[in-house]
């Protein structure tokens, strides 16, 4: 509804009925464009919001905050890929599928994460063209790169900043760790499958994540001497938490884990430790991951 003003050009003592007339509707139309219920007809000619669109507009905000903190101190610069560019329309195309998807993501930090992050680089030769679609991919050696939506919701829950040191088990092909190296320069990444490994660490080099640190391992044993961590994601699926992932957690922290049977449908849990130690949980989603291997098995 388009609110409207006029201007009588006759004397206000010569009409005062038409004047109360105005009043009138003018309290009408404020009382009509107040009031909950009250709605005009939809335009025709309104278009449905371009998710790409609303992208835009969150990373606008991400970088005015951005520019405020700039200017009140110094804060830690995020990396910038060496194929940042590279098929940017895309992932802002992603993001904002992203947002249309869910509310539970909508942390501008991680928004702009996921646009700055090129998934591509990542993903095999074959699947390349499918890289900025909601949707898990193959990498190799029976192994996955999670859809987007799940690397930014939890990402989300994570609830990092840039002091917050992280760990994640379960390197795959290194996106999720570049991800995170986006919100903090603390991240550690472990992976069993060396082969994995090793691609994934040279992919991160070469487009300049040198902040990530990696190493071979399994991790269930998780990276006692690099802790405690503020965060700990698990991007493999346990039948429970391994315990010396919780040991090497700092009180306030959460580890965000898939939990359940590792050839089913798992519950994905966000677990946190109190300022006491104690540990509270809460499921937020049925996912599907593979398996963690190593000593959980056992």
């Amino acid at each position: 509804m388009t609110e409207q003003h006029t201007r009588s050009t006759s004397p206000l003592t010569r009409e005062p009925v038409r004047l109360a007339s105005v009043l009138c509707l003018g309290i009408f139309a404020f009382v009509c464009v107040a009031a909950p219920g009250c709605a005009s007809e939809p335009d025709p000619s309104a278009s449905t919001p371009d998710p790409e669109d609303r992208s835009r507009e969150v990373l606008a905000t991400a970088a005015g905050h951005a520019s405020a903190a700039t200017a009140a101190e110094t804060i830690w610069t995020p990396p910038r890929p060496r194929s940042v560019h590279e098929r940017r329309d895309e992932r802002e195309r992603m993001v904002g599928e992203i947002l249309d998807k869910s509310p539970m993501v909508t942390d501008a930090a991680v928004l702009r994460a996921m646009t700055d992050a090129p998934r591509h680089v990542f993903v095999h030769e074959q699947t390349r063209r499918l890289a900025y679609d909601d949707t898990p991919l193959p990498i190799g050696l029976g192994q996955t790169i999670s859809q987007p939506y799940i690397v930014a919701y939890m990402t989300e829950l994570l609830e990092l900043d840039s002091d917050s040191r992280v760990l994640e088990i379960g390197t795959g092909s290194g996106y999720q760790a570049a991800v995170l190296a986006h919100l903090t320069p603390h991240v550690y990444t472990m992976e069993i499958i060396e082969p994995l490994l090793e691609r994934a660490r040279g992919l991160l080099s070469e487009e300049g994540y040198d902040s990530v640190r990696t190493r071979h391992g399994d991790g269930y044993f998780g990276w006692p001497e690099a802790g405690p961590f503020d965060a700990i994601i698990v991007t493999c699926a346990a039948g429970h938490l391994p315990p010396l992932l919780w040991s090497q957690l700092r009180p306030g922290g959460r580890i965000v884990i898939p939990i359940g049977e590792m050839t089913g449908v798992q519950r994905l849990v966000v677990v946190q430790k109190t300022a006491d130690g104690a540990r509270t949980s809460r499921t937020v989603l049925p996912v599907r991951f593979v398996p963690m291997t190593g000593r959980v098995e056992q």
